[in-house]
């Protein structure tokens, strides 16, 4: 069952209507999608917070307003993270039968094998887009990083088999690799030469001669 979030709706107003509305503890929304009609509504920013940590980020709402009850998910929101405040959302209405496309984060887990050998871990990939029904859309896809060796790398391919929803990647495409521990050579300001006379050392001390006495 999905959770319950109240809003009401409000007419497309001034900004002292907007500013009037974050001072009482609220910001505006907007609800549309599914051949639903677009609805200006503002919602409890203390509400909204608390539903978004019961559902998660991709978590189906059940939205109340005016008497209507709508399930929804949220698109989109801004914050200013310097106020830390919530300055607008998009919900989109879903049909709870049918697939839609969602954007999920990417969360490694454990400690890879070769980062204990001292190889560093990289992640190009830290979203995907996911094609699901709406209540099948997890809240992160997970990836056990903890026998991934240095040299190694894992791929969508190798991620696909562990959720039921398509993931709309190629197969090849990376998510995590280790790199091998840098060398001190490669740390060095230049290469490192091997001891001895460089073969074309008397032709450099030539050129250089002959500059010399050009000038």
């Amino acid at each position: 069952m999905a959770t319950v979030l109240e809003a009401k709706t409000r007419e497309k107003g001034k900004r002292s209507d907007l500013r009037k509305l974050r001072m009482e503890g609220n910001f505006p929304a907007v609800v549309y999608g599914n051949k639903a009609d677009n609805e200006t509504i503002f919602v409890s920013e203390a509400d909204f917070i608390k539903t978004i940590r019961e559902t998660g980020r991709n978590g189906v709402i059940s939205l109340k307003y005016d008497g209507n009850t709508q399930n929804v998910i949220l698109n989109e929101y801004q914050a200013d993270t310097i106020k830390n405040e919530i300055l607008h959302a998009d919900f989109l209405v879903v049909d709870l039968s049918a697939e839609i496309d969602a954007d999920v984060r990417v969360e490694l887990t454990g400690t890879a094998a070769g980062v204990k050998d001292g190889g560093v871990l990289q992640q190009p990939l830290y979203e995907v887009s996911i094609t699901a029904k709406p209540n099948d859309i997890p809240e992160s896809i997970q990836v056990d990083v903890s026998e991934l060796q240095v040299g190694e790398v894992v791929t969508i391919g190798d991620v696909k088999g562990n959720y039921s929803v398509t993931i709309n990647h190629e197969d090849d495409e990376t998510v995590a690799s280790i790199l091998a521990p840098r060398q001190e050579e490669e740390i060095s300001t230049g290469e490192q030469q091997e001891s001895g006379v460089p073969e074309n050392e008397e032709g450099r001390e030539t050129e250089a001669s002959e500059e010399s006495e050009k000038e």
